[in-house]
């Protein structure tokens, strides 16, 4: 019998990576999602069919944070993990054989704006604004269900790079577009992780028992904006970057409809516990997880 895993919001960059590759070890793969040809949120019976009796369940849903922060999007945004991670600790609780692992995503967020030290798990301060809160009150709900036979794993994700999607794609266009400057000041720290890391993060604590709690899920050499913009423009032989100072990329960002936040907030994040663990990474630096995804 196969063993089974189950993606909670498994359609987005990803779930669908994670997706692939747990089909590539012959799991059994069940998605949550909002999508039709997959479990519905609200078919509660077939959700906890699914999560009855599998090896592990990975929860990567909530809402982009890649909009407007207006009162609607914020609601949204909020609900979309809160909602979700309460409907599948239900599941958990309701199962006759609950999964082994349950791995919930967070987001390195969750720090404060931190230029003069790194933020670890043991001594990162946690910050202040929209972002945190939402940060913080989904941790809270994941770890507020005591489970007896469920070990819990809550992931704070720093920026995913990886081919085809996520952030990659706005920041080649940008280069391309000779707008490949710096962004800010360009001083702000950029905490990152390569998509087939974050992968084998999950694998790693599947098989180590012995861990749970909070985890930074970011690579040990994070840049500045200053180096990230640099080492892209190298990859994609741009001479030319031109800079966008804060009050363009205010404007700009009212006409895209995003944050400024996700670009200026200096997140200085250090995967402490993973390294502490014995974790080793195969994209430790920006110029290996460039050269692997842009070539």
């Amino acid at each position: 019998m196969k063993k089974k895993v189950v993606l909670a919001g498994g359609t987005g960059f990803i779930g669908q990576h994670f997706t692939k590759l747990y089909k590539e070890l012959d799991y059994d793969v069940h998605i949550i999602s909002r999508q039709n040809e997959h479990i519905s949120w609200t078919d509660t019976e077939r959700m906890l069919e699914a999560i009855d009796g599998a090896e592990l369940l990975i929860n990567l849903a909530g809402k982009s944070v890649n909009c407007r922060y207006n009162e609607a999007n914020k609601k949204a945004i909020m609900q979309s993990r809160t909602e979700t991670t309460k409907a599948l600790g239900k599941a958990v609780l309701s199962c006759e054989t609950p999964p082994k692992l349950w791995i919930n995503s967070s987001t390195a967020t969750i720090y404060r704006h931190a230029e003069d030290r790194a933020m670890t798990e043991a001594d990162g301060e946690i910050g202040t604004g929209f972002s945190v809160d939402v940060a913080t009150t989904w941790e809270d709900t994941f770890f507020a269900y005591q489970l007896p036979h469920t070990r819990q794993i809550a992931l704070r994700i720093a920026i995913v790079l990886g081919k085809g999607g996520g952030v990659m794609s706005p920041y080649l266009n940008l280069v391309k577009f000779g707008l490949g400057g710096v962004q800010g000041t360009g001083d702000q720290m950029f905490s990152w992780i390569h998509l087939d890391d974050l992968f084998q993060i999950v694998e790693f604590l599947r098989e180590r028992e012995d861990l749970s709690g909070v985890f930074n899920c970011s690579a040990p050499e994070p840049v500045t904006n200053h180096e990230l913009m640099k080492q892209l423009r190298t990859k994609l032989n741009a001479p030319i970057g031109l800079p966008a100072p804060k009050w363009m990329l205010e404007a700009g960002s009212v006409l895209i409809r995003t944050e400024t936040e996700l670009v200026l907030k200096s997140r200085w994040v250090i995967p402490e516990r993973l390294e502490q663990a014995g974790f080793t990474f195969t994209y430790p630096t920006l110029d290996q997880a460039l050269s692997e995804i842009i070539h």
